[in-house]
């Protein structure tokens, strides 16, 4: 019981350091913005692609049909196809997954790109509203000073 005691302790001690803590906060608001970005790239990156690309920028149902069951006479779609057992070559899934992480990458480059310009923007002007500390020198004077000055009071 004793060691079970331990452990829970231990336990409790690493879940509340701030490494943990931030890490859990991280993961949090990198789920909501994945969800941002991936909206950014599904609803309004993708729509301009396909326009410029004529439509055709949506290779998801692009396949080679390597076997299929002999008795299926089903649909000859991706979705069909996969239901019913065939093996697939799916080179346009692959391609418009591939499509999708190099816009995502390249959203989220500029995304980071803007926030550090952002934060050294305002660290700078944080350093520059700050006053700055007095020299060593000046801070050694004036003790002397107010030690003068305290002999002279006495």
């Amino acid at each position: 019981m004793a060691s079970v005691k331990g452990i829970m302790s231990e336990f409790r001690a690493f879940a509340v350091k701030g490494n943990v803590v931030d890490l859990a906060v991280g993961i949090i608001i990198g789920a909501a913005f994945s969800k941002i970005v991936n909206s950014l790239v599904t609803d309004i990156v993708m729509p301009v692609v396909n326009v410029i690309l004529g439509g055709s920028a949506d290779f998801s149902n692009k396949f080679i049909v390597l076997s299929k069951p002999a008795d299926y006479v089903g649909p000859q779609t991706y979705a069909d196809l996969s239901e019913a057992g065939a093996v697939l070559f799916a080179w346009g899934n692959f391609l418009t997954i591939l499509l999708n992480f190099i816009l995502l990458a390249f959203v989220i480059f500029w995304m980071v790109k803007a926030v550090t310009k952002a934060r050294t923007r305002f660290e700078q002007q944080t350093k520059e509203e700050a006053p700055a500390a007095p020299a060593q020198d000046v801070v050694l004077l004036t003790e002397i000073r107010d030690l003068l000055k305290k002999d002279k009071v006495d």
